[in-house]
């Protein structure tokens, strides 16, 4: 399981990372970078969201049928 964590660096910004955890350890970290900003700290979550959603490859179901108009 992967998630996103956010975390307070020594110099005060904002740090992000991409967690991968087996059971109930954490098995490796990604530092994507840290932000002053919060426009900066937006642009890493959608980064990190990025990373996470490039590792799970193609979804179980395609449900976009259902999305039709």
């Amino acid at each position: 399981m992967a998630y996103i964590r956010k975390f307070k660096t020594t110099s005060g910004a904002t740090g992000v990372q991409v967690c991968y955890k087996e059971g109930n350890h954490v098995v490796r970290t990604v530092h994507v970078g840290s932000a002053a900003s919060e426009v900066g700290l937006k642009k890493l979550v959608r980064k990190a969201q990025g990373i996470i959603d490039a590792e799970k490859g193609e979804p179980l179901f395609n449900l976009d049928r259902f999305n039709k108009k």
